[in-house]
């Protein structure tokens, strides 16, 4: 099937095949997170490893299951449309503080006010112990979750879906499948951790200890909240979903289940307030990278708009003369009467900024040996016409 050309983004092939690639980022996903698992606890009773060294390699057997698979997946596509949105390691840095800073002051914001309403109570903080606790839990929640679950789902699925389809349809099409990666790795942890002899947890759409209908709700505002980052304006924004995914689950271990993680500080709230608070500073980190979306479309907008209000007439006016005309048409130029044929690209490039698309393209013509001047012909130049004479030349 043709791919169709519509506002500066293409559609290729039929809408099955993108939902296919996004249903594949989603398994993707959910084979390097059960397997990744189940192999490093494998590995971790074999090598005899404790503390944190035993999260760690699992969390890296995740990564280095998913992100390559990925990135050979849209790499290997020839003609793919959107990038992942990794961009260049400075950039990426720049994305990911991005991501962090954002999510970490909304909630902060939120907290506050949570604190305020004394809803939360607040344990004595440990400094150290907390900043130790936060450096270790960012790095394995960035090999764990956050950097697999960013390429595979915000990078590839998403931008699967959005080499096809709008934006709204595309941010609810990688949530369902973000929905769909726990229950499905549970299935593949549940098949390896048999196979290597390894104990694992029960299958089901939600965790051991998670509410089967809470859950799934925080997990469809987080994913969109994660869709807001990622499609912010930047040069890296999956890396600016990467920070955000990292401090929601640095926030969530150390407000919510700081003393059962020795997080070096902790807060005491009720599940109510607990699911309010969740939610509501997921809200208002989606509603900042969407605001700052909006700014900065009508910041081009209106850099564009009065240039474009001036010179519209004239570009149109422009593609019109270069649009082909039959060769007894009024217009002659100077060579006699041939006209000058512009190239496809040039007519093309007109086109698009003048509004017309690629209709502007002419059919390449071939002039025949009847349509060329005779030799020794003179062109007519109308009269009133002055004529440009050379500086050079000395008349006599």
């Amino acid at each position: 099937m043709a791919t169709k050309e519509k506002k500066g983004t293409t559609e290729p092939g039929p809408a099955w095949r993108a939902w296919g690639r996004a249903l594949l980022g989603g398994a993707v996903m959910a084979v390097a997170l059960g397997t990744g698992n189940a192999l490093g606890e494998a590995l971790v009773r074999a090598l005899d490893l404790d503390g944190y060294p035993a999260q760690l390699l699992p969390a890296a057997l995740v990564s280095a299951l998913a992100v390559p698979v990925v990135l050979a997946l849209r790499t290997g596509r020839p003609g793919s449309g959107r990038p992942l949105g990794l961009g260049t390691p400075a950039s990426a840095a720049h994305g990911f503080v991005r991501g962090l800073a954002v999510t970490t002051a909304c909630a902060a914001l939120v907290l506050g006010g949570g604190t305020a309403a004394g809803w939360v109570r607040w344990s004595g903080p440990d400094p150290a112990a907390l900043v130790s606790f936060l450096a270790g839990n960012a790095l394995v929640a960035v090999l764990l979750e956050a950097l697999p679950e960013e390429t595979t789902l915000r990078g590839y699925a998403w931008a699967s879906l959005r080499d096809r389809f709008g934006g709204v349809l595309s941010a609810l099409g990688t949530t369902l499948v973000f929905l769909l990666v726990p229950a499905a790795s549970t299935v593949v942890q549940a098949g390896v951790a048999q196979a290597v002899g390894v104990e694992a947890p029960p299958m089901g759409l939600a965790p051991a200890g998670q509410d089967p209908i809470a859950y799934p709700v925080l997990l469809s505002v987080f994913g969109l909240t994660l869709i807001a980052a990622r499609t912010a304006p930047g040069r890296a924004p999956l890396w600016a979903a990467i920070g955000t995914h990292v401090a929601f689950l640095s926030v969530n271990r150390v407000v919510f289940e700081g003393g059962r993680r020795d997080a070096g500080w902790s807060a005491h709230v009720s599940p109510v307030h607990a699911a309010i608070l969740e939610l509501g500073y997921l809200a208002a980190t989606a509603a900042v990278f969407t605001g700052a979306r909006l700014l900065a479309s009508r910041g081009r907008a209106s850099a564009t708009g009065p240039r474009t209000a001036v010179s519209g007439p004239r570009v149109r006016a422009a593609a019109a003369w270069l649009r082909p005309v039959l060769p007894s048409g009024p217009r002659a130029t100077a060579s006699g009467g041939r006209r000058v044929q512009p190239s496809a690209a040039t007519t093309y490039s007109v086109g698009v900024w003048a509004g017309g698309g690629s209709g502007l393209v002419p059919p390449v013509r071939v002039l025949s040996r009847a349509s060329a001047p005779r030799p020794g012909a003179v062109s007519r130049v109308r009269p009133g016409t002055a004529v440009r004479r050379n500086p050079g030349t000395r008349r006599h």
